[in-house]
């Protein structure tokens, strides 16, 4: 075989390669975020997701915020209507932060079920007000929607 042969085939191969691995890496994380629902579903089938960082996003629960002494920790609860799941998040939270805002937060779920946050979004509900579908119907939204309901 010709060098300039075997150059072409070992390139190709190479592209090849790195092609099925981004698309499979992509197809595995492709997912912005996930719901406390599919979080609990994905933790049953693959408990070593533990360890993977990742995006949840769901509601806070009302009445659920605690912040701590020194105002940087703060302890919540975020639904999806079907499941809870308690957050823990260090650092500074914006001012959007709030009872029944839509959140996504960025970080682990603890071996103990809490989720501990690196980073914390709350949605402008000014900007953001027709929730996604899914979301409609559960009650967590439709408690938000009606708070004095």
């Amino acid at each position: 075989m010709k060098p300039r042969t075997k150059f072409l085939l070992g390139a190709g191969f190479v592209l090849t390669l790195a092609g099925y691995l981004m698309a499979s890496s992509i197809r595995d994380t492709g997912v912005y975020y996930v719901t406390p629902s599919e979080l609990a579903t994905k933790l049953a089938a693959d408990p070593s997701l533990h360890s993977v960082g990742l995006k949840l996003g769901a509601r806070v629960v009302p009445g659920s915020i605690k912040r701590s002494p020194g105002g940087r920790e703060y302890a919540f609860h975020v639904t999806d209507g079907a499941r809870v799941v308690p957050v823990v998040y260090s650092g500074i939270a914006p001012d959007t932060f709030t009872d029944g805002v839509d959140v996504v937060v960025e970080g682990r779920m603890g071996q103990d079920g809490t989720f501990r946050a690196t980073t914390l979004l709350a949605k402008c509900a000014s900007r953001y007000e027709n929730a996604p579908e899914k979301y409609r119907d559960t009650p967590g939204y439709q408690a938000a929607k009606n708070p004095r309901a």
